[in-house]
């Protein structure tokens, strides 16, 4: 007998990361199907957070159904992400994305980019 019980997501999201979804789905291109996380290799120290629209999805895409739209993790980054929570803040001098991952062994001084 298989074992139908579902894996869980590579990465949680915060009720406020959920909203920002939702208001990022809101205001997509036509042909956008989601909203996708990968770590693109950038800045000091190695690998960087990067959020963008996505129009298709690709095999190896890690598939998260939120209230408000589907997210997904590439293929290629979840090893980097596994256990990480993923956040929205915004104050009155930024806004943005915040992660919280048990991988990331470092990172640089402005907070762009991380080390696993």
């Amino acid at each position: 007998m298989a074992d139908t019980k579902q894996r869980p997501a590579a990465i949680a999201l915060t009720p406020a990361a959920e909203q920002r979804i939702a208001d990022l789905m809101a205001k997509a291109p036509d042909d956008a199907i989601g909203v996708k996380l990968s770590t693109p290799r950038r800045g000091c120290s190695g690998l960087a957070y990067s959020v963008d629209y996505v129009t298709e999805e690709a095999k190896f895409d890690e598939k998260i159904e939120t209230p408000g739209g589907i997210f997904y993790v590439d293929g290629a980054s979840v090893l980097y992400l596994v256990g990480s929570i993923m956040d929205w803040r915004e104050d009155d001098f930024a806004a943005g994305f915040v992660f919280d991952n048990p991988n990331a062994t470092g990172a640089c001084g402005c907070g762009e980019s991380f080390t696993v």
